[in-house]
């Protein structure tokens, strides 16, 4: 057979057009006519958009006759015309096609073994857009005693019918769970261990919270913070720090007025405790109450902050939201977060 690219004037875009038609050698040019396939190749163009314009009909007649020329046909009036059919339609082919066994792909190592190129492997047959005569057999096929077995199963691979998969050696065939080997052992039981960590932090254990009312404040909820003896302390250290700031200053103008204006010679000298501790507390908030954060969202709690609060936190009218979440988590052991409003608890 002669290629099609021997004949001039048919071009890349032609070559293609044409064997999406369906001619791939010069013996099926040769063979067609003219009209039909002037309407195949619009249609392949019209449907692949290979080409921004289907070739002349003048220019398809001279491809036909050089074809002709080529293959050794001279008479026109002699050639029957065949053009594609779609022999997947006919009921004998589809029987063929059902009964036929699985095609299997070349591994790459069979093509470097023999030395073979991939332009070299002959391209299969298009049923559907097949021209020329097919020879079709479908045969009966009986299943020889010791074939007759069911399909065996291993693993995750299930096997075809013996029939038409008898070369598969299903002795080398393994299971996913053969090739990943034995389980990992775990003598100590980390996975249990991480498993019960994991639930402790995302809830309370059952013994905290037994005998509770569940919509009470008393109830412990939330999820557990990574450093509730931090978070308490810097509770209580804030807490010191707003009542005794206001006292600091009072006994502060107290004592200096004792020193200067005889009406208050009654000031107590105990109130220098006051204004003496702040420094003590200065340096504690700056320790526990500037640490303490949300476990979630990771904002301070005991820092002022100008800023939106959520409308779950805690809050007090005149107090804001620092002093009763100090008091929510003295007492209750757990506390909503002022910006997320997150429940986070100090209590396993």
């Amino acid at each position: 057979m002669t290629n099609l690219e021997k004949i001039p004037g048919i071009g890349k875009a032609g070559l293609e057009l044409l064997e999406a038609a369906g001619f791939y050698n010069v013996e099926a040019l040769a063979k067609a006519g003219v009209d039909e396939l002037v309407n195949e190749l619009e249609r392949a163009n019209r449907i692949l958009k290979i080409s921004k314009r289907t070739p002349a009909r003048e220019h398809i007649e001279k491809w036909i006759h050089t074809a002709r020329d080529l293959s050794g046909v001279v008479l026109v009036e002699e050639i029957s015309v065949v053009m594609p059919v779609n022999y997947e339609l006919v009921p004998k082919v589809a029987t063929m096609l059902a009964s036929a066994p699985f095609a299997i792909p070349l591994p790459a190592r069979v093509l470097v073994k023999q030395q073979l190129a991939v332009g070299e492997i002959p391209p299969a047959i298009l049923l559907n857009r097949y021209s020329g005569d097919l020879e079709v057999k479908v045969e009966e096929r009986a299943i020889s005693p010791k074939h007759s077995r069911p399909p065996s199963q291993t693993g995750n691979v299930k096997l075809a019918e013996a029939a038409t998969r008898i070369e598969i050696d299903t002795s080398r065939i393994k299971s996913i769970e053969s090739l990943a080997g034995p389980a990992p052992k775990n003598p100590h039981g980390h996975d249990a261990v991480q498993d019960d960590r994991v639930a402790l932090i995302r809830g309370p254990r059952a013994e905290t919270n037994l005998g509770k009312n569940p919509n009470s404040r008393r109830f412990v909820r939330g999820v557990l913070h990574s450093h509730p003896v931090a978070m308490t302390t810097g509770a209580v250290v804030t807490l010191l720090l707003f009542a005794i700031l206001p006292l600091a200053i009072i006994s502060s103008v107290l004592l200096l007025l004792s020193d200067s204006l005889p009406n208050f010679r009654w000031v107590p000298i105990w109130l220098l405790a006051f204004p003496l501790s702040l420094p003590i507390l200065g340096l504690a908030y700056a320790i526990w109450g500037q640490s303490g954060s949300c476990r979630i969202c990771g904002q301070k709690q005991f820092v002022p902050k100008v800023c939106l609060k959520n409308s779950k936190a805690h809050h007090i009218t005149g107090l804001g939201h620092i002093i009763p979440t100090c008091l929510h988590i003295i007492v209750f052991r757990w506390f909503r977060c002022i910006y997320c409003a997150t429940p986070v608890r100090l209590k396993e």
